[in-house]
């Protein structure tokens, strides 16, 4: 079966940069697309073969590092390798979150071939990778929630309610209830505001 790698951007024209650098390292890869963070949950989902994943952390619907968390819970076994405008400094929480590398977007085509490189050849741990920090820890739980957890968990960050919620996913408000149990069980903490509290603390939600 052919393999495949997913390029997660927004901008068409790096898109097609990135699409020449993967070409390069795996010639007779299948290259799927994706200009939105929920085309790229459902090409991940549903994507044979998958090698490898190259995420913007800005594109539409991404929020903060919510895009790793989602994409690595969705396909834990495919390195993600975060392609960013953003400083270094972001490559560390990348990390926590499950990315396996991180590349600048001003990177050239011979340096972003060998992070390419360099994502397929490293093992991608069986749990995220933390130190012994409380902080660190805790996003290592968040980087564990399923999909529909973490999905669930950001619909709360948009302070919608759990009817919201239900609609928006298209599951029932008791299931709803369930997976906002599990998240709270999960997070060590009794309420829906602490559990919104402790994700913007640890970055999935950027806007304050």
């Amino acid at each position: 079966m052919p393999q495949s790698v997913l390029i997660a951007d927004d901008h068409p024209l790096f898109r097609q940069a990135l699409r020449l650098a993967v070409q390069n390292v795996l010639p007779d890869a299948t290259i799927v697309e994706a200009g939105t963070l929920d085309a790229a949950v459902t090409a991940a989902g549903t994507a044979d073969a998958l090698r490898l994943i190259l995420l913007d952390l800005k594109m539409p619907g991404a929020v903060g590092y919510s895009g790793i968390a989602l994409l690595h819970a969705e396909r834990p076994e495919v390195p993600i390798l975060v392609v960013s405008s953003s400083g270094p400094e972001v490559a560390a929480q990348a990390r926590a979150f499950g990315a396996i590398g991180y590349l600048h977007k001003g990177s050239d085509l011979d340096a972003i071939e060998a992070a390419i490189v360099t994502a397929l050849d490293s093992p991608v741990p069986s749990q995220v990778d933390v130190q012994e920090q409380p902080v660190d820890q805790v996003r290592a739980t968040v980087a564990s929630f399923t999909p529909m957890q973490l999905k669930v968990l950001l619909a709360v960050l948009d302070g919608q309610l759990n009817k919201q919620i239900a609609h928006r996913l298209a599951i029932s408000e008791a299931t709803v209830k369930v997976h906002m149990t599990a998240i709270m069980r999960k997070l060590d903490v009794r309420t829906r505001t602490q559990a919104a509290l402790v994700a913007r603390s640890l970055g999935l939600d950027l806007r304050g």
